[in-house]
């Protein structure tokens, strides 16, 4: 941002002598900076105090989705390959990284500026200088790197990325996403999922309830909300079901979850589907 601003203040926490910094230590260089100001009481705030509980996994609220959202999770966490770099989108996705099978390695990419995350940390690990592009509190692996938000986007654009995972709140029948706005409420922005699904070399998987909690289509045949990207999405996860998306062919059902069947799906899915003739039971990664 200061190499394109007119003006650059930096509040800091402490002013050192010229020299004290080694040459390759240094972020900002002065040539972008006009003033300096040191803060009297700076205090670095945790927005989104998160914490490993039991099992590696962020426990959430204990309400009565929390079941949904892990089938979900376990299944969407077979997606990851040995030697992938993956981008987990906030909410449900970023909760699949704790399923990860330990037999493999996944290098997570978070768009604020991070390659290589690791597990939410413990009580005694936080750093409130270590968050993830939701804001919550994580840790780094060895080898982990850091850097600015245009080199994390010249991986996303450049499609080094081999999977994105994201939320939506709507798919189309032919992979069109919606999932940065709904008009009259307050979000937060788009966040980096335009620029994650406009790779071809991504792979875009959607981890997502079925339904909406007024039961109404979050599967269907065009979407009404602003679009993220237009024939993105490769894969849909739901808690009952698995389709593969062609954005010629539409969607195909591969799995589907123990107890239901076919028409179920028809029920909940704003649009209609082929079914794959090797259709399987939902399946789950187990720990």
């Amino acid at each position: 941002m200061c190499k394109a601003a007119e003006t650059t203040v930096v509040e800091v926490e402490e002013i050192v002598d010229v020299g004290s910094f080694a040459p390759e230590d240094i972020h900002v260089p002065q040539i972008y900076v006009d003033r300096l100001i040191k803060g009297e009481k700076y205090e670095k705030r945790i927005e989104n105090l998160s914490i490993r509980k039991e099992g590696n996994v962020k426990t959430e609220s204990g309400g009565p989705d929390d079941n949904v959202r892990e089938r979900i999770i376990r299944r969407a966490a077979l997606e990851f390959e040995d030697g992938m770099y993956a981008n987990l989108g906030i909410g449900i996705p970023v909760l699949a990284s704790s399923f990860i099978n330990p037999n493999i390695t996944v290098y997570l990419q978070s768009e604020n500026g991070i390659l290589g995350l690791g597990p939410y940390p413990s009580p005694n690990e936080v750093d409130a200088d270590l968050i993830n592009a939701g804001k919550e509190t994580v840790t780094v692996l060895p080898g982990a790197s850091y850097f600015s938000s245009d080199e994390s986007f010249a991986m996303i654009r450049g499609g080094h990325i081999h999977m994105t995972m994201l939320g939506a709140m709507q798919v189309s029948k032919y992979g069109d996403m919606a999932n940065w706005i709904i008009p009259g409420q307050m979000l937060k922005g788009m966040g980096g999922a335009m620029d994650l699904v406009s790779s071809i070399k991504t792979r875009v998987v959607i981890t997502m309830q079925h339904s909406t909690k007024k039961h109404t289509h979050k599967i269907m045949e065009k979407c009404t909300l602003p679009l993220t990207g237009k024939q993105c999405v490769d894969r849909i996860i739901t808690e009952k079901a698995v389709f593969d998306v062609d954005s010629k062919k539409g969607l195909t059902l591969i799995e589907l979850w123990e107890g239901l069947t076919v028409d179920d799906i028809k029920k909940c899915t704003g649009c209609d589907f082929a079914v794959s003739p090797k259709l399987m039971p939902m399946q789950q990664i187990t720990t």
